[in-house]
């Protein structure tokens, strides 16, 4: 096939400053023997669907590859693939012998953020692959979320969010990965701070199919009263004078919404609730001056 010169395509070409990163030479379309192809080794994305390559298996066998996958040519004549290994899996998978790609110059350390950026704006990752993206780039780069936002085409705001789901425990990363639960049921165990209370509403949530507004309301009722289950209102006495007292004046001094919490056996709690760590240290500032007077 004869050599067609062309620019980078839509996004890549926008999103990869060429002269910033020192990249020479032009892109070009070529069909490349699949058995000179070698799989790039921090290609960002690690799980492939059995069932989505099947049917993109299917559409290939159908109509072909419709877009060419991104290549880089090595000293020894093999090729280096940079992005596009659904489509180049898929097109081994059906027995065909040769794919066409985009022939890139690029040294070593632009590979990655070539494949990094390619797929994170083709949106063709998952949210914890995407959200690993993110981080490799902004670590191997020393990008800040701002740049890194100018980087790869995405609101800071959505890039902190991702890089948010890598607290959650590994369990529950690995069921966002699979599929098992989205993003909006993610960002709303994030609001638990407790890494046991998040794995069990994540439990809870495969279990009893909850939808992201019922998990919402769990985090809620957790974050109320430490539990994800209502306590039914029972015909307690009613908490004394002093009871309703001592709160009032915890709630004054600390300046924040104290609660006190008790059973019919006057056995409870004392909580002091807090938005971040500043509070927190405001707070305890507070209790060492009690404490030393």
């Amino acid at each position: 096939m004869a050599k067609i010169t062309t620019g980078l395509g839509k996004g890549l070409g926008a999103l990869i400053d060429t002269d910033s990163l020192n990249v020479g030479g032009s892109s070009s379309i070529n069909d490349i023997d699949l058995d000179l192809i070698v799989v790039n080794t921090n290609q960002p994305r690690t799980h492939f669907d059995p069932e989505a390559m099947e049917e993109l298996a299917a559409s290939i066998r159908e109509i072909g590859v419709v877009s060419p996958i991104t290549l880089r040519k090595n000293e020894n004549g093999t090729y280096l693939l940079i992005a596009g290994e659904r489509r180049y899996r898929a097109a081994k998978m059906i027995g065909l012998k040769s794919i066409p790609a985009y022939i890139r110059t690029a040294a070593d350390d632009q590979v990655m953020e070539m494949a990094l950026v390619e797929n994170i704006q083709r949106e063709d990752l998952n949210a914890i692959e995407i959200a690993l993206a993110f981080y490799r780039l902004m670590e191997e780069y020393k990008l800040t979320q701002e740049r890194l936002s100018d980087r790869v085409g995405k609101k800071r705001a959505t890039i902190a969010n991702y890089l948010r789901l890598l607290r959650l425990p590994a369990e529950v990363q690995i069921g966002i990965k699979d599929k098992k639960i989205d993003m909006g049921h993610a960002r709303a165990i994030l609001g638990l701070n407790d890494p046991v209370a998040q794995l069990h509403l994540y439990e809870m949530i495969l279990k009893q199919g909850f939808s992201v507004r019922k998990v919402e309301e769990l985090v809620r009722l957790y974050n109320e009263t430490e539990s994800f289950e209502k306590k039914r209102p029972t015909a307690s006495k009613e908490k004394p004078a002093e009871y309703q007292e001592l709160k009032s004046r915890l709630t004054k001094l600390f300046d924040a919404r104290v609660k006190l919490v008790s059973d019919d056996r006057g056995k409870g709690r004392i909580i002091i609730p807090f938005k971040d760590d500043d509070e927190l240290t405001r707070i305890m500032g507070l209790l060492d001056h009690i404490d030393k007077n």
